[in-house]
């Protein structure tokens, strides 16, 4: 008899729509009934392997097992043997002591390298083109915000195409969600194709390049840096970034544009405040990026439940 095939969270093709919906509404209990869940992680251990950089990621996955009863090893890639050897195999070697993985990659070929050596579930903590555990919370923020149906909201999105904007295609794509794209900047690098063409196939998929008529009956309005992280402050990226910031400045989020909307605003966090969001936007009554990252935590939560009690 062959042994059930692992789960992973790598990104939201390897999972069905009724799947990306039954984890939802498990996230959203989880939020509501976190004491239920105190215990359940007893004697078992998540490893957390990072070449990047990270604040919310860090914290709520290792919260997130603390709460239920858990361990979380924290594995820096630079001052582990993950540096020196092949990724395959010390995976095998590190998924034979802990019950899940979660990794931040900044590769994704590098993730699926992962993935294969892998005997346990692993969950991408982000890579260079996926952040399903971002855009979990993303859509769990809106669940809890707004009582009316997925299918009847409509979410613009500001900025860069990144990995984010290809989580956030999946999982509106699956919950039949309405997202609307305005990315002056959409290297072809970046952009997972298979992903935008199932959104497309199913109607739920837009550009726009007006940006007042793209807010105008938005829900919600979503940002995100307009520079990687670990690029943000590298002297050699300087001029990359001046040439990049002057492009996207006319789509800043900010007062000026909020009066031309009723939407809520989203922004994943870390804030680069005077770029693509200002302070005052941050800190409005219309600002729900505050409850989006505490959101992270159940739905760290509910994917390690999900995956390890499946």
């Amino acid at each position: 008899m062959q042994p059930p095939k692992t789960k992973h969270l790598i990104s939201w093709k390897d999972w069905t729509d009724h799947e990306v919906l039954d984890l939802l509404q498990f996230a959203i209990h989880v939020k509501h009934h976190r004491a239920n869940y105190l215990g359940h992680m007893t004697g078992r251990t998540l490893a957390m392997l990072f070449q990047k950089t990270s604040t919310r990621t860090r914290v709520s996955f290792e919260v997130a097992m603390t709460e239920m009863g858990g361990h979380a090893i924290y594995l820096d890639w630079m001052t582990s043997n993950f540096l020196l050897s092949d990724i395959d195999l010390e995976a095998e070697y590190l998924s034979r002591n802990v019950s899940v993985i979660m990794a931040r990659m900044r590769k994704h070929e590098d993730l699926l390298q992962l993935k294969e050596g892998s005997q346990v579930p692993v969950i991408n903590g982000c890579c260079n083109m996926f952040h399903p555990c971002q855009s979990l919370a993303d859509i769990l923020t809106i669940a809890l915000d707004n009582s009316r149906p997925l299918s009847d909201l409509q979410m613009t999105y500001i900025g860069v195409h990144n990995n984010v904007v290809n989580s956030l295609i999946g999982i509106t794509s699956a919950l039949g969600m309405r997202l609307t794209l305005v990315t002056p900047i959409a290297d072809p690098e970046n952009i997972d194709t298979p992903t935008v063409e199932q959104a497309k196939k199913k109607g739920t998929l837009f550009w726009e390049t007006d940006l007042i008529q793209a807010v105008r009956k938005a829900d919600y309005i979503y940002t995100d840096t307009w520079v990687d992280m670990e690029f943000f402050n590298d002297p050699n990226f300087a001029d990359k970034k001046k040439a990049r910031m002057e492009l996207m400045m006319p789509y800043q989020i900010n007062e000026a544009l909020l009066k031309e909307t009723n939407a809520k605003v989203m922004h994943d966090m870390p804030i680069h405040s005077g770029y693509e969001i200002t302070r005052e936007v941050v800190r409005s009554p219309r600002s729900i990026i505050f409850q989006q990252a505490e959101n992270r935590l159940d739905a760290q939560k509910a994917v390690i439940l999900q995956l390890l009690e499946a």
